[in-house]
């Protein structure tokens, strides 16, 4: 399990965030779990201030709830709010998708293809952090050529949600996505075929429904 450590002092308020964030994502600091600002900016290395940036962003975020001069603490997983946020994502990547096909070159669909490989070789492994990095890395890809900046925000703000319970069901012993599913949507990328990578990418994102649906 990862650790937060002291970040480094450029960016601040953005370094404090994703470190409380992927503490929070991985479950080192665990739902329902009462954070302080001056507690976390030691451990961080970081005055309070952005430590305080990042819990309101977090709130903002569904990751932390907080009750003025009372408490902040981690929200619980809440399957309707994955639900929510998987549909919402998926949206996003359906929309990357379609406009991404026709502009991916040859080094594109080769980096899925790698990160893919990446992906499958984790979840044999049993490596849940190396699974979602190299998953996050392949759906990045469409994203990224897409050049909507709109949904890669959005992408950004709601997956960590999602991969809270995702990484749950992996500890379980459940599967994380499907290379399967993600060697037809890179085939379909390659042949330049949109509607079957829309179609295929919409089917990835569905099946999170199910993984909600467990819980």
């Amino acid at each position: 399990m990862m650790t937060m450590r002291p970040v480094p002092r450029t960016l601040l308020r953005d370094q404090a965030y994703a470190s409380i964030r992927d503490a929070i994502v991985v479950g080192e600091i665990a739902p329902g779990a009462v954070v302080r600002d001056a507690e976390l900016a030691e451990r961080l290395g970081l005055s309070r201030a952005p430590v305080r940036d990042a819990f309101a962003r977090l709130v903002d975020e569904g990751l932390l709830e907080s009750k003025p001069q009372s408490y902040t603490r981690v929200t619980a997983v809440v399957a309707a709010d994955v639900r929510d946020a998987a549909a919402v994502v998926g949206a996003m990547h359906e929309l990357a998708v379609r406009v991404a096909v026709p502009r991916l070159r040859g080094a594109d669909v080769d980096a899925m293809r790698s990160a893919n490989a990446r992906f499958a070789h984790a979840v044999r492994a049993g490596d849940v952090d190396a699974a979602l990095r190299a998953d996050d890395e392949l759906h990045d890809v469409p994203v990224r050529v897409s050049g909507n900046r709109a949904a890669a925000s959005t992408v950004a703000r709601y997956t960590p949600l999602i991969r809270r319970l995702e990484r749950r069901r992996f500890g379980e012993g459940g599967n994380c996505r499907s290379a399967g599913l993600h060697e037809r949507l890179i085939e379909a990328c390659a042949e330049g075929d949109v509607d079957e990578a829309v179609r295929v990418t919409s089917e990835i994102w569905r099946g999170l429904e199910g993984l909600v649906d467990l819980d």
